[in-house]
């Protein structure tokens, strides 16, 4: 579990770091006393929970887990305050608990005991690729649409080479397979990660794409994917190859054709 406490005051942050370190040992924690700080680390890193003071100058906690639910829908926001009367703004925003102060050890165990988002949701994942057959990607269960079909299509090229990032140069061959000017292309190609990002960010996803300059690759270990998953287990995957994939497209046949031959040795091995 990765804990976030922020407050602009030292010993309510002392007190709050105490107490996560005696109910919660195992727990990664890092504290901020700037908002701004705390959010600009969110941006970098995913958290379980966090512990938000309300009254906090440049950004209230309020206005902090407003941010860090749109980085997160997941997280599990606790306030901690002096004041009764923000209740209603913390419940507004589905808070995971509330917290008066001074912090006691016995209320926040029993908040971490009771969150909204307990860590056994961290193992949905709310992206879903499916390789087997034809490509289609959900979230929530519903495929995702986007503004260009090719948008789509740099998706499956990212999820077909597992992780690894893929520069411009890669797309564009797999995506026109060196039909007409380069130079126009990549213009293309630049709109259609544009329509990428906008979908994803528009779905709450962030941290899906790592970007490098000139290349980008999907982050593997935040998605489901049938492909990923029987690679790794094999006959154990709930995902079985049966000779389909990705039919839609024509560049990935040199790796269906390396699906072919582990899925014939698996077949020998048995």
């Amino acid at each position: 579990m990765k804990i976030l406490a922020v407050d602009d005051e030292k010993k309510s942050l002392e007190a709050i770091s105490d107490i996560v370190k005696e109910v919660a040992p195992d727990a990664t924690y890092m504290e901020f006393d700037n908002s701004l700080s705390a959010l600009a680390k969110a941006r970098e890193e995913e958290f379980d929970v966090a512990f938000l003071d309300v009254n906090m100058p440049e950004l209230s906690g309020i206005d902090l887990g407003k941010y860090l639910v749109e980085l997160n829908p997941f997280i599990n926001v606790i306030y901690l305050t002096e004041h009764k009367e923000f209740g209603y703004d913390a419940m507004q925003l589905h808070a995971s608990g509330y917290i008066l102060k001074p912090a006691v050890a016995r209320n926040v165990k029993r908040e971490l005991d009771a969150l909204r988002y307990p860590e056994l949701r961290k193992k949905y994942k709310r992206v879903f690729a499916q390789t087997f057959g034809n490509f289609e990607l959900f979230v929530d269960g519903e495929p995702v649409t986007f503004k260009y079909n090719r948008t789509k299509e740099i998706v499956a090229v990212l999820i077909n080479n597992k992780g690894a990032q893929t520069s411009n140069g890669e797309l564009i061959a797999c995506l026109w397979e060196d039909d007409g000017d380069p130079d126009k292309k990549l213009s293309y190609l630049c709109n259609l990660r544009q329509d990428l990002q906008n979908t994803f960010k528009k779905l709450k996803l962030d941290g899906i794409i790592l970007k490098q300059r000139g290349s980008m690759a999907i982050a593997a270990d935040k998605i489901e994917c049938d492909l990923f998953d029987w690679l790794e287990k094999r006959k154990a995957s709930k995902y079985q190859y049966m000779g389909d994939y990705m039919n839609q497209y024509s560049w990935p046949e040199f790796f269906h054709a390396e699906l072919d031959e582990i899925s014939y040795a698996m077949d020998e091995e048995e």
